[in-house]
């Protein structure tokens, strides 16, 4: 499993338009056969920070995610939402794991 973690910082005035846009974008990510989960969390101090947590089931998998509709709909939409550039930070998935050890 690949986990990526995406830092993203909103526009104030764009909270809302980003949550509404994102949990969409959520909803049909989850759907892919390749992503084993995907959470929109938003920091409890500053509301216009957020993370994306997905969770990928091969290496594979975000590439695909990047090739869907629904992505590109929503990298489009919320481009002008951002307060600066996302970033992200990948991780291998240590424990739990299905490797049996």
């Amino acid at each position: 499993m690949l986990i990526v973690h995406v830092f993203v910082h909103v526009k104030p005035e764009y909270v809302e338009a980003f949550k509404s846009a994102t949990i969409e974008n959520a909803r049909n990510s989850v759907q892919e056969p390749g992503i084993a989960r995907f959470d929109v969390i938003q920091q409890a101090g500053d509301p216009t920070r957020f993370v994306l947590v997905e969770i990928y089931r091969t290496a594979e998998a975000p590439a695909e995610h990047k090739a869907t509709a629904h992505y590109a709909a929503w990298r489009d939409a919320v481009a002008e939402m951002m307060a600066e550039p996302r970033s992200s930070v990948k991780y291998d998935n240590i424990f739990p794991n299905d490797s049996g050890w």
